[in-house]
C-alpha cells in the first residue's frame, strides 16, 4: 500500500502561483508513476502532469503546458506541483495518485492510477 497526502493549496489571484506538495509513504518502491489531477465543481477529474520516477520524464496537459511544472524530490519522496500564471478556470480540488507500469501514453489518464491522495483545495479568484 502507498499512502499520499497532499497539501499546500489555498486562494489566490488571478496570476498568482502555489506549491503543491504530495508526502509518499509505504511501499512506495513499486510505484513508477506519479501524477496530479484535478476536479472542478461539476467536471470530471482530469489529468494535470505526470512524472516517470526513474527518468523524470515529465507529461502536462496543454491547459497547464508551460505554467505548471512537476517535480519529485526522491530523498523525501514528495511530489511537487508548481502553479504559476493561475487562472480562475484552474480552480479545482488537486489529488495526487501513483501508479506502476503503465504506458507513457496513460500517463494522465486517471482509470491507470491505483493510489490516490484526499485531495486539497486551490481557488483563483480574478
Amino acid at each position: 500500500q502507498v499512502q499520499l497526502v497532499e497539501s499546500g493549496g489555498g486562494s489566490v489571484q488571478t496570476g498568482g502561483s502555489l506549491r503543491l506538495s504530495c508526502a509518499a509513504s509505504g511501499y512506495t518502491y513499486g510505484s513508477y508513476w506519479m501524477g496530479w489531477f484535478r476536479q472542478a465543481p461539476g467536471k470530471e477529474r482530469e489529468g494535470v502532469a505526470a512524472i516517470y520516477l526513474s527518468s523524470g520524464s515529465t507529461y502536462y496537459a496543454d491547459s497547464v503546458q508551460g505554467r505548471f511544472t512537476i517535480s519529485q524530490d526522491k530523498t523525501n519522496n514528495t511530489l511537487y506541483l508548481q502553479m504559476n500564471s493561475l487562472k480562475p478556470e484552474d480552480t479545482a480540488i488537486y489529488y495526487c495518485a501513483a501508479t506502476g507500469r503503465i504506458w507513457a501514453g496513460y500517463a494522465l489518464q486517471l482509470r491507470h492510477y491505483n493510489y490516490w491522495g484526499q485531495g486539497t483545495q486551490v481557488t483563483v479568484s480574478s
